[in-house]
Parts: C-alpha cells; structure tokens; sequence
C-alpha cells in the first residue's frame, strides 16, 4: 500500500477523490498536465490496492476513496495535505506583501 500512494501523483488523485465521488474525467482535467491514458493507469492501481472504489454507469466510471481502506495512513494523508494548503497560504501572502 505504501508504494501505490508514495507515487505522487496518485496522491493527487487520491485527494481528488477523497470527499466525493469524481468521474475519471474530471480527474483528468483536474489534473491537467498528464494524458487520459495516465490518470486511468493510476486509478487502475489504486482500484487493484482497495483505496479507490469505482462505480460503472453505462460507459462512465464514478471514482471515491475508500479512506476506512488506508487505516492510520488515513490521518498522515490528511495532515500532509493540510500542511500542503498551509504552505500554499503563507506564500500567497508574502507574494501581497
């Protein structure tokens, strides 16, 4: 499990997902800077580890987080990413500054 969500950018997918349930293109788009065919890869992994449910409706596929799947790594994702935000914050302001 540590080695599917050390890939950053499945953590950025995992972070999409974490709240609501996305459409693997809206991932897509959200992400922006990496091919269909790439963001689809990765929610194949994190479908295959148990992180990411999928739900199939007609040729659409639905994506959520099974965060009850990461058990304690479930808190250290949320601190990482609540720090991230903290980050982006500080240097927001000091750009006003």
């Amino acid at each position: 499990m540590l080695a599917v969500i050390a890939e950053p950018r499945r953590q950025e997918i995992l972070r999409l997902v974490w709240t609501e349930e996305r459409a693997a293109g809206d991932i897509h788009r959200a992400i922006g800077d990496v091919t269909f065919g790439a963001v689809s890869q990765h929610l194949r992994i994190l479908t295959e580890a148990g992180l990411v449910a999928v739900r199939k409706d007609g040729r659409h596929r639905y994506y959520r987080a099974r965060r009850a799947a990461l058990g304690p790594l479930r808190k250290w994702l949320e601190q990482m990413w609540a720090d991230k935000l903290g980050d982006l914050a500080a240097l927001a302001e000091g750009e006003e500054e």
